[in-house]
């Protein structure tokens, strides 16, 4: 298939999926979103992008499935634990001057982040006065988030990553084990919100004193970086703390004079205003 059919079949396919369910994908970075169709050309065993317009037309498994695909599912607790130390000494001391505290975690994926806030701001004594806001596009994702259930096997490295991050005692504390499953207690998810909202479609979460939202950016082109960032800006507060992956570079954005840098390694910014 030469690249001008390509890009005209990918074009159809993205269409007709916005015109199905809402869903634009027409920003995401090309390669990326690449890799995913050639996965499910794969599977339909064919060569045509357009061979799977009627099957996800016509078939909301394997769109959903599809859906599962394009977002971002890479997370654990504590995920890079020199990021959570440097919120627990230079984030957590500003958020502390504030009597109640709204977070807002955007592409949470199956949640472990969120739960490793919760965590933190309970240790910190600062989870009764807080409320985190977690949200993804993916339900199924969305699912594993609010039950709180993740798999025995990893909490090894999750201890080890809570462990590194400055944690004061140990995960077990915040979670109970049965079967082949950790649990994560209820303290922890009365404070947590998880919600579907798509940083492509969707509007502005308001007035959050920090906003997080880490490795996501990358898998967006420059022109749909641009867009969620202002967006992602414009849901906090004035002198609001917004964190963003180590990958994630805001110089050349349009919204980059929105921000000053905090952390310039671990990529947590300030509104100016």
């Amino acid at each position: 298939m030469t690249e001008t059919y390509q890009d005209l079949e990918l074009q159809l396919l993205l269409d007709a999926v916005k015109a199905r369910y809402g869903y634009d994908f027409a920003h995401y970075a090309r390669a990326s979103m690449m890799r995913r169709i050639r996965k499910h050309m794969s599977a339909a065993k064919t060569d045509k992008i357009s061979d799977l317009i009627p099957l996800f037309i016509h078939d909301e498994a394997v769109f959903a499935h599809f859906v599962k695909d394009m977002s971002v599912t890479v997370t654990e607790m504590f995920r890079d634990p020199d990021f959570f130390q440097t919120l627990r000494k230079n984030i957590i001391p500003l958020l502390k001057t504030f009597p109640f505290i709204k977070i807002w975690h955007a592409g949470c994926a199956t949640g472990q982040e969120a739960y490793s806030m919760a965590i933190l701001l309970d240790e910190e004594n600062l989870l009764d006065r807080c409320q985190i806001y977690a949200t993804d596009f993916n339900e199924n994702s969305l699912k594993i988030a609010r039950s709180g259930i993740y798999p025995d096997a990893e909490l090894p490295l999750y201890e080890d990553n809570y462990s590194k991050s400055g944690g004061y005692t140990s995960l077990e504390n915040y979670c109970s084990r049965r079967y082949d499953s950790i649990k994560f207690n209820g303290r922890l998810s009365e404070h947590i919100t998880f919600a579907n909202h798509n940083l492509v479609s969707d509007g502005v979460f308001g007035e959050m004193n920090l906003v997080l939202c880490r490795n996501v950016l990358i898998y967006f082109n420059n022109v749909l970086q641009n867009r969620v960032l202002k967006l992602l800006i414009d849901s906090l507060r004035s002198r609001g703390i917004l964190c963003l992956g180590r990958r994630e570079n805001i110089q050349f954005s349009e919204s980059s004079d929105l921000l000053e840098t905090v952390d310039r390694h671990q990529r947590i910014f300030r509104k100016k205003v």
